[in-house]
């Protein structure tokens, strides 16, 4: 029989957690060994009882977990099992490592990962930060882990991918389900410069309980995560918690002291994770060297403003501000001051979110 299915069979024997299923793996070395495995040798394993004895030596795989395995392998999803050299080492080491995972794409078990998650409902400066940061990460070497939610970890992704770099995604859902729906061009993409990564069979659907679960593998692959706009109840908290658990380094982006999505990063710095404002303090705390520049870095631009550009640009933030509050504070009429928005946004110094809501995009 593949061992494949061995592995994911003994995944859904009754009563086989992860932790359990670890100590079996360490004590027979393979799956087919504890099937096989006689009453007197399965008792030897810490966790083990009568009343799993007679689960594990009774127990007959699903034919369900076959045609996972081969729905999995004709779409490209390969099965890396725990004792797999391209397994990520760092994940070995946390409290229950997945026994298996489904990767879409290609993992790089020597590589520096860093993770970067945050709020799904992210500002423009949320965003413009991440890709920023996400971006210089990668040309220092580094692989982004995030989870290719909306917002944050999507940002994360597409700012790696757009220097060049590799990164992975680890979906709270089965790898049939792209989820959101709308990252199915992000998910190929990211798949071809580095993995599309889950612990959950091929067809599972994105339920809720299951992201908290897969924030554990985000944080337990990399060296450190980076938390960017997170409210007091940010899921993205559940991350860093777990990275401080697991023994990795806590990061986060300070934001406006007046906007609620950043109260949870702030919280985090006032715990003691390290302030991030750019790579560099990364690089720092994890005691690295300091890279050379990458050749690929492109050089700053000049842009000429006019004095009215200017004007405009000056009142405006990372933050977004509804257009009527603009016009109250310049002396400029609404049509010259959505004309002069419109300019700006043409030389990239300006975003607009529905609701003629502005921003600047510059860091």
């Amino acid at each position: 029989m593949d061992s494949c299915i061995q592995w994911l069979g003994l995944k859904t024997a009754p009563g086989v957690g992860n932790r359990l299923f670890l100590n079996l793996i360490q004590h027979f070395g393979e799956a087919d060994k504890v099937f096989s495995a006689s009453r007197e040798a399965l008792l030897q394993v810490e966790g083990v009882n009568d009343r799993l004895v007679s689960a594990i030596q009774g127990y007959k795989i699903p034919k369900e977990v076959e045609e996972d395995l081969l729905l999995s392998r004709k779409n490209g999803v390969r099965i890396i099992t725990f004792s797999d050299r391209e397994y990520p080492p760092l994940l070995r080491h946390i409290h229950d490592p997945p026994p298996v995972l489904y990767v879409y794409g290609r993992l790089y078990p020597d590589s520096l990962n860093i993770a970067i998650v945050g709020s799904r409902n992210a500002t423009p400066y949320g965003r413009t930060v991440t890709e920023h940061l996400s971006g210089d990460l990668v040309r220092r070497g580094f692989i982004v882990v995030s989870g290719m939610a909306r917002g944050i970890d999507s940002a994360a992704h597409i700012g790696a991918l757009a220097a060049g770099g590799k990164t992975v995604a680890v979906l709270g859902c089965g790898l049939g389900t792209v989820y959101p729906a709308e990252n199915k061009r992000l998910f190929h993409r990211i798949a071809e410069n580095g993995a599309v990564v889950s612990e959950f069979p091929f067809l599972t659907s994105p339920e809720a309980h299951n992201f908290p679960v897969r924030n554990r593998i985000i944080s337990g692959m990399s060296l450190g995560a980076v938390i960017v706009e997170a409210t007091n109840q940010s899921g993205s908290l559940i991350t860093a918690r777990l990275a401080a658990e697991q023994g990795r380094e806590v990061f986060a982006v300070p934001g406006s002291i007046s906007s609620f999505k950043s109260m949870g990063t702030h919280r985090l710095i006032k715990q003691g994770a390290k302030l991030v404002e750019h790579a560099d303090d990364i690089v720092e705390e994890l005691n690295m060297a300091q890279p050379a520049p990458s050749v690929h870095v492109k050089e700053e631009l000049t842009i000429r403003l006019t004095p009215e550009e200017k004007e405009i640009l000056d009142e405006l933030s990372p933050y977004p501000v509804h257009i009527d509050k603009l016009v109250r504070r310049l002396s400029l009429s609404a049509g010259r001051v959505s004309g002069l928005l419109l300019q700006l946004e043409l030389k990239g110094l300006v975003t607009q979110s529905p609701g003629k809501f502005f921003a600047r995009s510059e860091i």
